[in-house]
């Protein structure tokens, strides 16, 4: 992959995946609404436009071999905001995507996508129904839509990663389950990059924890080998919030605190 575009190039992810997607020969194209903290170095170019913007997104997408598309609203926002930001510009990404005839796009999906699958099915598998626990989680199904039709309709390589608590280091309980270290999220973008003729795929990201909540078999199938586990956090971690509480209801769906009253859409600014 010679010239990799990213969206949402200045985010956490995105930042996170400049240095571990490096290579020699290869370009990463950075696109965001602000520029990144940090200029771009050798091997990087830098466009700030969002990815509503179908001519910014076509001319960025020209002569790719890949976009990573991460951009967007990252959390729980007003409907009006998470259509425009997230729903339609999924969609500019990939149609810009084709017109330019890239031949692979990676969606960054989320575990919000499948948010309210309860503990009972724990560990959650490759490929769960859609059960999203808020209009972000709303926003991630159509995303996986999206790639599932240009893939079947146009022949794009398609890759929806649920992408569960990418950090620097896990900050709570539940993070022991859905950590995905940055050194780990490298190698599973790097994986998805490089996988051959992989078509239409959905897989989880996430390290390899032993607390684990998700199935890890279609990311490996990819070519992902995850190398980090939550665990070593969690005598440091326990020590300040105490054992997993099985009536915590934070702890009783995927997706968290995204399922607690706190989102319903009345409460939302």
């Amino acid at each position: 992959m010679a010239i990799i575009l990213i969206t949402g190039g200045a985010g956490r992810i995105g930042t996170m995946l400049r240095t571990r997607l490096a290579r020699p020969g290869r370009t990463l194209r950075l696109l965001d609404i602000t520029p990144p903290a940090d200029p771009a170095g050798p091997g990087e170019e830098v466009t700030v436009a969002s990815v509503t913007d179908m001519a910014v997104m076509e001319q960025a997408c020209a002569g790719t071999d890949a976009v990573i598309h991460l951009g967007g609203v990252s959390g729980e926002a007003p409907w009006e905001r998470v259509l425009e930001t997230n729903i339609q510009g999924s969609y500019t990404v990939f149609e810009a995507a084709r017109r330019a005839g890239v031949p692979r796009v990676i969606f960054a999906s989320s575990n919000h996508a499948v948010g309210f699958t309860p503990r009972s099915a724990f560990p959650v598998p490759d490929y769960a129904f859609p059960a999203p626990d808020t209009y972000y989680g709303v926003s991630k199904v159509a995303g996986e839509g999206l790639a599932a039709q240009y893939h079947y309709r146009y022949g794009m390589d398609t890759i929806c990663l649920r992408i569960l608590s990418c950090f620097e280091r896990p900050h709570n309980v539940r993070m022991l389950s859905t950590w995905l270290s940055p050194d780990d999220a490298g190698r599973l973008f790097e994986a998805c990059l490089t996988a051959p003729s992989p078509g239409f795929r959905v897989a989880f990201g996430a390290s390899a924890n032993t607390r684990g909540w998700v199935s890890l078999a279609e990311a490996r199938a990819l070519g992902y080998e995850p190398k980090d586990d939550a665990e070593a956090y969690a005598t440091e971690i326990i020590a300040e919030y105490g054992e997993p509480d099985p009536d915590d209801p934070v702890l009783a769906y995927l997706g968290g605190e995204f399922t607690l009253p706190e989102y319903d859409a009345d409460r939302l600014s």
